[in-house]
């Protein structure tokens, strides 16, 4: 494939209308927001930050790893280690279910098929990602730095609705991660190609407690 089709193909695979399903959650938004720790766009930017430099460098990898054609059942297996939350385990499962059929849609491939297969019931969404970007033609670099960039996006997104944000606000502050987002990218893509022993391991324990009792709300905006 053509650079300049690979890059087209990253543009389809990130942007926000592709049906993955990543519009109905909010990334830890949601309880932030009814926290009072997301109370305005300065807020957001230190959330996303944060967010991008922890789970976001896990998920990174993960799909990095993907892209580069690492065995699925690692993959899944070290996500899982990565992902202590039950809650939001079930949500990456979700996800990279939904994910799967949108990709196996757009970019039939075997491999695609396989992975499928192997979990009926949805492999963790960093590692569909990484699948889906080596069905499109993509490289480990262009897999992560959609992660990255779906890691901040959603909170963002999701601030908009929650808070009323100026959404000229909400992009502004993506566009001031960008450089951070650029740089977890490169980080997640080295240790990938270093193996899947060497994939980070960050981890944000607010957002997985919060995570759990988002799951326990009765009435809620998005799904996790």
């Amino acid at each position: 494939m053509s650079r300049s089709a690979g890059l087209s193909a990253l543009l389809v695979l990130a942007d926000g209308r592709f049906p993955a399903g990543g519009h109905a959650h909010s990334g830890g938004a949601e309880p932030a927001v009814r926290a009072g720790r997301i109370k305005d766009a300065a807020d957001l930017e230190h959330f996303c930050r944060g967010r991008l430099h922890t789970t976001g460098l896990t998920a990174a990898g993960l799909a990095a790893a993907a892209a580069l054609g690492h065995g699925a059942a690692a993959l899944d297996a070290a996500a899982d280690a990565r992902t202590p939350s039950p809650a939001l385990r079930a949500t990456a499962r979700r996800l990279g279910r939904q994910l799967m059929r949108a990709a196996r849609a757009t970019w039939p491939s075997p491999e695609l098929d396989a992975l499928a297969r192997a979990y009926p019931r949805g492999a963790h969404q960093p590692v569909v990602l990484g699948a889906t970007a080596r069905a499109a033609g993509l490289g480990p670099e262009e897999a992560a730095h959609c992660a990255v960039y779906e890691t901040v996006s959603g909170p963002a997104t999701a601030a908009v609705r929650l808070l009323s944000l100026d959404p000229f606000q909400a992009t502004a502050v993506l566009a001031r991660l960008a450089p951070d987002m650029d740089d977890v990218a490169a980080r997640a893509t080295a240790a990938a190609r270093e193996g899947v022993d060497a994939l980070p391991a960050a981890s944000a324990p607010l957002l997985d407690i919060t995570a759990e009792q988002h799951a326990a709300w009765p009435v809620r905006l998005f799904a996790s």
